[in-house]
């Protein structure tokens, strides 16, 4: 059984639209406004647009076999993608541009060889539960996804649903697996769906946060700031920052928004463009401090400060730097 456009829009979370097109499915994480939002105003980051960053199929089936024909594309400054297989909760297989060969180190720069890829993969017996999530860094279409013949399928929708602001770091930046990066697994932890809208190299951009979906969500989280430190002044990241937060408290009323600073990097005790690495948070909180549905959470010691815990030894964590994020997180808002 191939699945079709029907199929894919009922069991997909994360995506804003599904689009088919001559080569494929096309899976969209903003809507057509926010897409052009960058395209009109920041065309250096347009392509991480079109990631597939917080997408994934979730659904039960008694299918014992799924074929997968993708293609990746669009990659921006990370060359390695992967798509993780879960069966019941646990992860069973990928589809990886890397497991072939010894992992270099660092990886995050390694210009990993990339092309259309397909892969059978065993669901096993009976009726489960499958999550496949899409890879955060490319675009990632889908040519193909087959079923056995005769067999069901049902989607699985979540009540809950979480908005993800941010840059890099909650894009995914440097997971090796898209299940493992922080905000992925905090949407797990609150039972919701994700969207994710982080960018990487991106700052508090207000016309992205005035920009509204269709969706009501019952959690936002926000975590900027870092970028903002490393190549805004004083003056362009306070006003930015302010008018963002000015439009999530309008668009949000009825959310909880969660509001994480930034963690630490390495060279933060330069000082860049005149204004310490540590105002970042304190500026964000004095902002954050009006918004009564808003919680902040000090990112600075949610990643230990140690290189080896970082994918590029100074800024973005690897998969064990984002078991320390999330565990961490998860003890601080609790």
């Amino acid at each position: 059984m191939k699945l079709n456009l029907s199929h894919f829009l009922s069991i997909t979370s994360g995506a804003e639209r599904i689009e088919e097109r001559e080569d494929g499915f096309h899976f969209l994480r903003f809507t057509k406004e926010q897409e052009e939002l960058y395209v009109n105003n920041k065309t250096e980051l347009v392509n991480k647009v079109y990631s597939t960053s917080g997408i994934r199929f979730h659904f039960k089936t008694n299918s014992a076999k799924m074929f997968l024909n993708v293609v990746p594309a669009k990659f921006h400054s990370r060359f390695y993608f992967c798509f993780d297989l879960f069966v019941n909760g646990k992860l069973v297989d990928t589809i990886d541009n890397y497991s072939h060969e010894p992992l270099p180190i660092p990886y995050s720069h390694h210009k990993f060889i990339s092309s259309e890829v397909s892969k059978e993969f065993n669901l096993g017996e009976g009726e489960k539960e499958v999550n496949l999530y899409f890879p955060w860094s490319c675009e990632a279409t889908v040519k193909e996804l087959t079923l056995d013949d005769n067999s069901t399928i049902t989607p699985i929708k979540r009540d809950k649903k979480i908005l993800c602001f941010g840059d890099s770091i909650t894009q995914g930046y440097d997971s090796l697996h898209p299940s493992n990066k922080y905000i992925t697994r905090f949407a797990e932890y609150l039972g919701a769906e994700e969207y994710n809208k982080a960018i990487g190299g991106e700052v508090f951009f207000p016309e992205l946060a005035k920009s509204k979906e269709e969706h009501d969500f019952d959690y936002v989280s926000v975590a900027y700031g870092t970028n903002d430190w490393y190549k805004s002044d004083w003056e362009t990241f306070t006003k930015d920052c302010k008018a963002f937060f000015e439009n999530i408290a309008e668009n949000y009323k009825n959310s909880k928004i969660f509001v994480i600073t930034p963690i630490w990097r390495k060279e933060m005790g330069v000082n860049k463009n005149g204004w310490d690495f540590s105002k970042v948070h304190d500026y964000i909180t004095s902002v954050v401090s009006d918004i009564p549905n808003a919680t902040i959470v000090k990112g600075f010691d949610l990643v230990p400060h140690d290189e080896n815990l970082y994918a590029d030894f100074r800024l973005h964590p690897n998969d064990e730097g984002f078991d320390h994020y999330f565990n961490n997180l998860i003890s601080k808002i609790n």
